[in-house]
């Protein structure tokens, strides 16, 4: 191995490992999000009549699309994707295979949202017909399935992203 090859491994090691990084990082946050959705938010809007319920949660809905959630809510699969890409150029197979897994269970949670979660939102919105019982009813129950689906799958990617750090320059 020559000097400049010698280099060019160990930058892309370095940029692999920050990659990895940032990846449990905005996995670790994104799973948070979910949990705290689980764990208190939507115990506390349970208790709310229909039309509160709606108007929060319609209001949370708005609210959420900001940069900070968005950066946890893309960066997860973006920088575990990049994680993937880099640590497939280097000789550590064992952490590209964890990462892989990793990638596809934050691929499975931003499905699970943008494909249920995000429409259920979008439903929830349309309050023309003014029957708050039944927006409910059609939200409710659904999405807070929904959304533990999404926990577990980011809560098992941030698992597998701490177990491929740990692994990380061990072979």
């Amino acid at each position: 191995m020559t000097a400049t090859t010698a280099t060019a491994t160990s930058t892309t090691s370095g940029f692999a490992t920050g990659s990895l990084i940032g990846a449990t990082v905005t996995t670790g946050l994104l799973a948070g999000v979910f949990y705290a959705y689980a764990s208190s938010v939507m115990l506390a809007l349970r208790q709310l009549d229909d039309r509160t319920f709606v108007d929060v949660m319609n209001r949370i809905n708005t609210v959420i699309v900001n940069p900070v959630f968005m950066l946890s809510f893309l960066g997860s699969v973006a920088f575990t994707g990049l994680a993937a890409v880099l640590y497939w150029r280097t000789d550590q197979r064992t952490v590209l295979w964890w990462v892989l897994l990793a990638l596809a269970l934050n691929v499975i949670s931003f499905l699970i949202t943008s494909g249920g979660n995000v429409p259920l939102n979008n439903q929830l919105a349309d309050t023309s017909s003014g029957d708050f019982a039944a927006l409910r009813h059609q939200f409710e129950g659904p999405w807070i399935t929904l959304n533990i689906l999404r926990a577990l799958a980011n809560t098992a990617a941030l698992g597998v992203l701490a177990w491929a750090l740990r692994t990380t320059n061990k072979g």
